[in-house]
């Protein structure tokens, strides 16, 4: 079964990395027929599609309750896109961060992640007033109320996208263009792979996590977040040694704010979730990091390869609290 396992995860490793070398090349090919900005085609189109397996793994466990898994899922995801999707690609090629991302993305991310902070706390404090503050303890709830909020903010924020595209169209580019139906068949064929293959990932490293005996919340946070966010980690890393790292930034910033705001809001309609106080941890140490990455980004306006080494060593700092705790 194990040797199953591990054959099954190659294979799934093979997926990702041809599918995000077809996503990402019909994606830049489809923003210069449109001339859309690089930047906002990694925010939407390549960001949804990155995070499909997000929103499968959160709502599947939404629907089935378990409440950890929804949540630990995207908080992991986000510390994991900060982190190795960013840092990793500034150890390949100096990652350029756009004016705008820094003064709304970014910001917007924090604040959707403060927002499902304040909730659980607001909720905890009417529940038992901070009286047990213990890792596997309860702490609050995140209601329909908040899913609801978290909602409307993403769509919102998707009509501003939509907006910035339409009055700020990219310059027009010389060669040859691609047919659209080409480009579209190579975005569908590779989000195919990539989802397929994430799932073959995250399938078959969960089956060999839990026969080694971790917990449900710690393979949410570590094994299915790393696995979910493979896609963006394959696609942004291909977008970067391509020369597009508006679209690698993009897609690891926009994913956050899809998993914070649509995603979680999603998975909080379907069942409330109940936060245990490790999971307030966690979305602490995640908000903490998005504003080093925001530090690091000012600097030159761009993240480099020393900053890359340090967000990776950070993650790996992350992880092993993960696990001592």
């Amino acid at each position: 079964m194990i040797l199953l396992n591990v054959v099954i995860l190659i294979v799934g490793f093979v997926a990702l990395v041809k599918g995000a070398d077809l996503f990402v090349d019909g994606s830049a090919a489809l923003a210069k027929i449109f001339h859309v900005p690089g930047l906002i085609i990694g925010l939407t189109i390549v960001a949804l599609g990155t995070s499909a397996p997000e929103l499968a793994v959160s709502t599947t466990a939404a629907i089935q309750g378990s409440n950890e898994i929804a949540l630990s899922n995207v908080v992991g995801s986000n510390i994991f896109n900060l982190l190795c999707v960013l840092g990793a690609c500034a150890v390949i090629h100096a990652v350029p961060v756009d004016k705008i991302v820094r003064k709304r993305d970014f910001p917007i991310s924090i604040a959707a992640a403060c927002f499902v902070l304040a909730t659980v706390l607001v909720t905890a404090s009417r529940v038992n007033g901070f009286s047990e503050v213990r890792m596997n303890a309860d702490a609050g709830v995140i209601g329909r109320l908040a899913g609801l909020i978290l909602l409307a903010a993403f769509l919102v924020y998707i009509g501003i996208l939509v907006y910035n595209a339409r009055k700020h169209p990219a310059k027009e580019e010389e060669g040859e263009n691609k047919p659209v139906w080409k480009c579209l068949l190579f975005i569908v064929i590779g989000l195919a792979l990539i989802v397929g293959g994430g799932q073959a990932v995250v399938n078959s490293a969960k089956a060999i996590a839990l026969a080694a005996g971790m917990t449900e919340t710690l393979v949410g946070l570590t094994i299915v977040a790393v696995g979910t966010s493979l896609p963006e980690l394959v696609t942004s890393v291909t977008a970067a040694r391509k020369g597009e790292t508006a679209m690698a930034v993009g897609n690891a910033v926009g994913s956050n704010i899809f998993n914070l705001m649509l995603i979680l809001g999603i998975s909080t309609l379907i069942h409330p979730i109940t936060v245990n106080w490790a999971s307030v941890f966690d979305l602490g140490i995640l908000i903490v990091i998005s504003i080093i990455t925001i530090l690091f980004s000012i600097s030159k306006s761009r993240i480099n390869r020393w900053e890359g080494i340090v967000m990776l060593s950070l993650y790996v700092a992350d992880v092993i609290f993960a696990i001592v705790r």
